[in-house]
Parts: structure tokens; sequence; C-alpha cells
């Protein structure tokens, strides 16, 4: 189990704050985010297309969508970082699709024809680049990586998990509790699922803030984010070295050991993986919840019911505010037809999670609500779906913080109006960049 924060937890805390309070921005409509320039005998459909990124972006993210399904349905062209073209799937179908077809829209971004069109340093080469781990390999070379992180995943006891997560859960509260105020994201969701992680894994508790300090780096997509990756890989490969010649109880010491025989850069890739897809995602999955229950009626009265109103809380998050809301991404491997759209071979496909869980075609009306319907797409589709021990280690962790602090806490709100919250700048990720409360100091 990873031990009590670093003595100097509180400052990288503080350093992941400003990370995204200093990126806040005014909205920006959307026509005002177009561009013209874009190689227009290459990609004729990209020369007048919105970006994807900008100042503004993330916080009206809902209305693009709707904006760019009027205009060109469920198969849009977006640009990335850089005026880069890319598809972005907004329809359910076509995204599940995309995701099961690897025949045709497969992993490998070598095929991308826009590689000569990438700046040095790009901020999005970590999300794009291949690399050897679990997420970019197919086939059977995909089936031995997966099945060795099924395995071990699933030798976590979950009760365990939960008890820990509640130990650190209350460890946090006591911090603030006499305060009568917090900022949840960085005082308490970002945090938790690290530590929980860091446990799982076998990362010493004293490097888990720096981890979280770079994993927010990476999904933010800033200009850090190479670096960020550089550190987090170095972390990795000493663990690894160290697991492979004093193996312990941990999930990185079982991953070595396993039948699958990685080698240490599989090891090292794979572990990245599960960092990354583990914290960043389950800590927007709490504070979207905490959101959720804290500004929205149909929950404020069943608060003290606990369980039953947190876990309906849970489950609706992961269709309207899925805290991966776009994934990168997907190659065509010839040139075929999407969604009314001719797609070249080599184009690149951005899967819009968010806008498919809510495309109007699956959906038509989205104020029924999606009570026990778990065909959402927040932990991907096909080969590469988010594996199911994975998913239930996620879910432990973030229910087991949400009741903590709803029952630590039974009387905190928010410190501000709901809609003055402010949505992290980068739109791969969901998730707040801050969420003040206040509550009776205990």
């Amino acid at each position: 189990m990873a031990g009590g924060c670093a003595a100097g937890e509180s400052t990288q805390r503080d350093g992941i704050a400003m990370t995204y309070l200093s990126s806040k921005h005014p909205a920006v409509p959307y026509g005002e985010t177009r561009r013209r320039g874009v190689p227009a005998a290459r990609y004729p459909a990209h020369s007048d297309a919105p970006r994807l990124y900008g100042p503004g972006v993330s916080q009206s993210l809902a209305a693009l969508y709707r904006q760019l399904r009027a205009e060109h349905g469920v198969v849009a062209p977006v640009l990335l970082e850089g005026d880069i073209p890319a598809w972005l799937v907004l329809g359910y179908r076509e995204a599940r699709f995309v995701a099961s077809r690897g025949e045709l829209f497969d992993r490998d971004s070598a095929r991308w024809n826009a590689w000569d069109l990438v700046p040095p340093g790009w901020p999005l080469l970590p999300a794009v680049g291949k690399a050897d781990s679990v997420m970019w390999v197919s086939g059977a070379e995909h089936a031995r990586r997966s099945g060795a992180i099924h395995d071990v995943l699933t030798e976590v006891d979950l009760f365990e998990l939960r008890s820990r997560c509640a130990r650190i859960a209350d460890e946090l509260v006591d911090r603030f509790a006499d305060t009568g105020e917090a900022e949840l994201m960085y005082q308490y969701a970002h945090v938790l699922p690290a530590r929980a992680i860091a446990g799982i894994l076998g990362i010493p508790a004293h490097e888990t803030a720096a981890v979280v300090l770079d994993l927010v780096r990476i999904l933010d997509q800033g200009p850090d984010a190479l670096d960020a990756h550089g550190r987090i890989s170095a972390l990795l490969a000493r663990l690894v070295a160290q697991r492979r010649a004093a193996p312990g109880r941990d999930v990185i010491s079982r991953l070595v050991a396993h039948p699958a025989a990685l080698s240490d850069e599989e090891a090292i890739q794979d572990i990245f993986v599960l960092v990354g897809a583990g914290q960043q995602p389950t800590a927007y999955w709490i504070g979207n919840t905490l959101r959720l229950l804290l500004s929205d009626d149909r929950f404020a009265t069943t608060l003290a019911g606990g369980r039953r109103s947190v876990g309906q809380a849970m489950a609706e998050v992961l269709w309207e505010d899925p805290p991966v809301a776009n994934f990168t991404g997907r190659w065509a491997v010839r040139s075929t037809q999407l969604g009314g759209q001719r797609i070249q071979a080599g184009d690149m496909l951005v899967l819009g999670v968010a806008a498919a869980n809510v495309d109007p075609t699956i959906r038509p009306d989205a104020c029924v609500g999606s009570a026990g319907n778990q065909a959402h797409l927040a932990f991907g589709h096909g080969e590469h779906r988010c594996p199911v021990p994975a998913e239930e280690l996620a879910e432990a962790i973030a229910e087991t913080a949400v009741e903590v602090l709803l029952d630590r806490l039974p009387d905190i709100t928010l410190a501000i109006p709901a809609h003055h919250l402010v949505w992290t700048p980068a739109v791969w990720v969901r998730g707040l960049a801050a969420l003040p409360t206040t509550f009776t100091a205990v």
C-alpha cells in the first residue's frame, strides 16, 4: 500500500493546480476557431475545418459537437494541435465500427499520411506516436500482452483496495475538514487514485506526487508533455529492473513474472498504460460525479441514501461526461467511405466518445436517462477496450472516494454556481480544472 504523502506533495499539487488554472480562457465562438491553409489538394474537406483545440473550445464542446453534426453528419473534418487534419467520429454506430474493424482502421500510426506536416515537439506525439505498448499492438501480440494485464489485475483484491482507498480518503479529508472549504480536484480527486494506483503497482509513495503532475502534463498535451513522458518512463524502467531482481506482491512484480514473458521494454510500456489510463480518468470520474451530485436536484434529495445515488451518478457521468472524451487514434488501412465521408488511406480518425454517447440516433431523448444501460463507450470498444478488471478497479476507487467524502462532509456544497465551473483545456479528457466547495468545519 502507498504510504503517507511525501513532504513535497502539497507543493507538487499546487503546481498541478497552476498548470490548469493558468490555462483558463474565455469561450471562443465556433466560427472563430476556423482557419485556412491546410493542403487543399491532399485534404479537400479540411480547408475550412474547425480546430479541436485552442482557447475556450473545451468549455463549449457540446455545442461544437452539435454544430459539427449539423454541418457534416456523423463524421466531421477537424484540425488537431498545429492544424493537423483528422476526422472526428461523432456517430455511435460509426465509432463502434471503427473500433472493432482493425482490418479497415488499425492502430499503426506508421500509416499516417500527415507525418510530414507534424512539427518537431508536437504535443500529441505521445498519443499518436508508434509505441511498443498494449495500446498499439494488435492480433496475437495484443492478446498476449492484454492477457497478462488481465491476469495480474484480476489478482488485485477489490475488498482490500476499497479499504485502502477509504483510509486514503479519510486522511485527505482530515487535511481540510476543519477549514470549512476545499478545492476537491487537487486536494482530493487527483491525489486519491494516484496513491491507490501507486499502491497497486508498487510505486514508492514519495514519488507519487511527481507522477501525478507529469500525467497531467501529458494529458493536457502542453509543451511539457514529451519531457513528462520521458520522466515517467525512466521511473518505470527503474522499478521494472528492481522487481526483476527482488519481486514483491505488487502488480509490477506479477507482470514481469507472468508466463507471457514480457521484455523490460514491453513491461515498461504496458505499466505506463496502466498508470495513465487509470489515474487521470479515475480522477475525472470522481470530480464529474461530485459535480453532478452537488449541482443536480435529482440527486440532492437522495444524498442521505448514500450508495444508490452515488452509483446512479457515476453511471450517468460515463454517458454524459465521460472522463476520456476523445480518443486517438485509428488510421485508415485503405480508402473507404464512413458516414458519408471519403476517407483516404492513411487518414487519422479520432473516436469522439462523448459525442457518440449522445448520438441522437441512439438516444433521441437524452433526458430520459441511462439507468442500467452500460452500452456507453467510456471504456472503449473492440480489441482495445479497457480490460474488465481495470474497469472494476477504477469503479472501486471512484465509488469509495465519493462515498467517504459525502459521509464525512454531509452538508458539502459548491462554492460557486455550477455553470461557473471551468473544464480543463484539453479536449481529450473531460474533467474540471477546479471544484471549490464549502461545508461545516468539523
